[in-house]
């Protein structure tokens, strides 16, 4: 069981990680088309509608990625389990 528990926080580490670095990329993307598209962007008014959008989606986003971090940290033996075992089934069927 201790080489299944190892799989399993192998598989959720990787989750995490790809999870925080589409956090990290969506904040330098959208910071930075916020960058560019500044100075293009007369009206003053405008520009406070689009950093308040911009500010919505990193916030929620963010959020939510924590959330389902948070969620997967308390059901990793369920969700990993499951996914582990239907890959090895999987291999055993091929060989």
């Amino acid at each position: 069981m201790s080489d299944l528990n190892q799989r399993i926080e192998a598989m959720y580490r990787a989750d995490v990680r790809g999870a925080w670095t589409f956090v990290a990329l969506l904040w330098i993307v959208v910071l930075f088309v916020l960058f560019m598209s500044w100075p293009h962007i007369p009206d003053s008014t405008v520009r406070g509608v689009v950093v308040l959008a911009a500010a919505a989606v990193l916030i929620f986003n963010t959020a939510s990625i924590a959330a389902m971090v948070k969620h997967y940290a308390e059901d990793k033996e369920f969700i990993y389990g499951l996914d582990i075992k239907m890959l090895d089934q999987s291999r055993q069927n091929r060989g």
